[in-house]
């Protein structure tokens, strides 16, 4: 009697700081092994402008090296684990961080290649999180709101500065030369999958339905992106980029083709292996973690995204605040629901590297230095309250401009009680969401949490479930978005038929289990009463536009000081 080859997938996540590559056993979901690349450029992969604290971009040639290295060194940790063989490698998924548009040539090379652009940041990959185009964002918001087609029905209301077109929109004003040598723009997501198959011309190469439905206004009930009209209303240059573009998104259970011999060689695989068309680390992650109807999926990281899916033969409302509402972006024939928060992991690493006292920072890790401080303060001893505005709000409130605030600090406030109130902070506005979700009709059943902070950090999980007053559930994997990838990877190569019937064997239960304080949920709920009230005064239109106002002018005032 023989028993069948073991088959694998391999999935590769491309994170806002490394790129991971996974290699997962398709038959149980076991994981053999993995290898994370750091991005070599800019701080932590990140190349910032002390002149303006909202750009963030990223070198693209760094997500080329990072696929090679991450997927070599996976590859030969594998080989050495007993009935792996690289021929029975199924099929490559890929992830990453979104909205990252980047600036393409005819051939689809990133401009940041050609030695002429290797200077301009403009020409880099656009990261998620930055934020440059504010002003374009209110601008395609204010056009949108009352046309015909309501593009932003699906996204929430509000078109956001971390999106599509905003960016490309805010190149075009502030990069004329890099926009006018740009003969389109690709998504991350998009980019890595269409160059490791060799299909890059920016009209055929696949475009995913995740990125091109959440950020990028694509639907087909108006036959895909926004209408040429509409686009040339923002700028008569824009409708070409419409061309240029796919006529069809697709969802990440497809292939966009198969892994070319240049690549395969370089990484040690055999050519040949299907890979499926890319979609967001978050929305992957969400599969990875075994979302279903009624499970919202929290990856926590340096910001949060929340997924949920929806059946589509069910009535969805228009969900104000959300970041998007998309059939197939998370599991096809699903509607992908999409939430999330601008900053949590990046909070906590602000205060703990330019604030934290040194008794906390000097030794050890500072964050668990901090916990272990902070959570000897009972709920509500401090005093404290913050928002968790410190990169501007993604959801409800859709508004980059929005800053953080810290109430009730005294001359007697300790570092561990700041680090508490804003952990809180980042809670509460977990909670914003989940209670957005039910007021529209789509109830909460169950929490699943993913994430670097949602694996090493129980003190956070444990605010989380006594502010939610909900269990919080651990996923079983600590490499989530991978593992989604992985997923699609065997889909794509015709193991599983369906999204949902490779969950079923590669999602294992929840490693651990949060469960709410009674006493903790009851100090919690009101403070949160008071937070709301912060929320929903700091949040207004007229205090977001005196406080911008504001921000706008101590930008002025620093660069024109460190200057003089």
């Amino acid at each position: 009697m023989t028993t069948s080859p073991k088959r694998f997938a391999i999935g590769v996540d491309f994170g806002t700081n490394s790129v991971r590559a996974l290699i997962v056993d398709v038959t149980d979901g076991s994981e053999v092994a993995a290898h994370v690349s750091e991005y070599p450029s800019g701080e932590a992969g990140v190349l910032l402008s002390p002149k303006d604290p909202n750009l963030a971009r990223q070198n693209p040639a760094d997500y080329i090296k990072g696929f090679y290295s991450s997927v070599k060194r996976a590859v030969a940790a594998a080989k050495r684990k007993r009935g792996f063989r690289v021929e029975h490698v199924v099929g490559i998924g890929i992830d990453s961080t979104g909205s990252t548009p980047i600036p393409v040539d005819r051939d689809g090379t990133p401009l940041a290649l050609h030695a002429a652009f290797q200077r301009e940041l403009a020409a880099h990959a656009w990261l998620w999180k930055d934020h440059t185009a504010h002003a374009e964002a209110a601008e395609i918001t204010a056009k949108a709101a009352d046309h015909r087609d309501r593009y932003l029905a699906n996204c929430g209301g509000v078109y956001s500065s971390e999106w599509y077109w905003s960016k490309i929109l805010h190149c075009k004003r502030s990069a004329p030369k890099v926009f006018a040598a740009a003969y389109s723009w690709v998504e991350l997501a998009d980019f890595i999958p269409a160059f490791i198959t060799g299909h890059t011309d920016p009209h055929r190469l696949a475009r995913g339905i995740c990125a091109a439905g959440h950020k990028a206004m694509y639907h087909e009930d108006w036959g895909g992106l926004p209408s040429e009209r509409f686009l040339a209303s923002l700028d008569p240059d824009l409708p070409v980029l419409r061309r240029r573009y796919a006529e069809r998104a697709v969802p990440a259970d497809r292939k966009a083709g198969e892994l070319n011999a240049e690549v395969a060689r370089k990484v040690g695989l055999p050519a040949g292996v299907a890979v499926a068309v890319g979609a967001f680390d978050a929305h992957m992650g969400a599969v990875g973690a075994g979302i279903k109807p009624g499970t919202l999926v929290k990856i926590i990281g340096t910001s949060t995204c929340d997924m949920m899916v929806a059946p589509m033969d069910e009535p969805l409302p228009d969900i104000p605040g959300l970041c998007g509402i998309v059939p197939d972006s998370v599991i096809p024939g699903m509607y992908g629901i999409e939430a999330g928060q601008s900053a949590v992991g990046d909070i906590f690493n602000w205060f703990a590297s330019q604030l934290g006292p040194q008794q906390f920072t000097a030794k050890g890790d500072p964050h668990t230095n901090l916990s272990r401080a902070a959570e000897k303060i009972r709920p509500g001893a401090s005093g404290l309250l913050a928002l968790d505005w410190n990169n501007g709000n993604r959801t409800i409130l859709v508004d980059p401009r929005l800053t953080g605030l810290l109430v009730g600090q005294t001359l007697s406030t300790s570092a561990p009680e700041v680090y508490r109130a804003l952990v809180e902070a980042t809670a509460f506005g977990a909670l914003t969401i989940i209670n957005r979700l039910d007021e529209y009709g789509v109830p909460v059943k169950d929490v699943v949490n993913c994430g670097g902070i949602a694996e090493k950090n129980p003190f956070v999980m444990q605010i989380y479930a006594d502010v939610c007053n909900r269990s919080m559930k651990i996923s079983h994997s600590a490499q989530t978005c991978a593992l989604g990838a992985a997923i699609f990877g065997a889909v794509a190569g015709g193991v599983y038929r369906s999204v949902e019937s490779a969950q079923r064997k590669m999602v294992r239960p929840p490693r651990r289990v949060y469960r709410p304080r009674k006493a903790a949920a009851g100090v919690y709920s009101e403070l949160y009463g008071l937070y709301k009230q912060l929320h929903d005064t700091f949040g207004r239109a007229d205090h977001a536009q005196a406080l911008g106002h504001v921000m706008k002018s101590l930008i002025a005032i620093r660069d024109r000081t460190q200057k003089g």
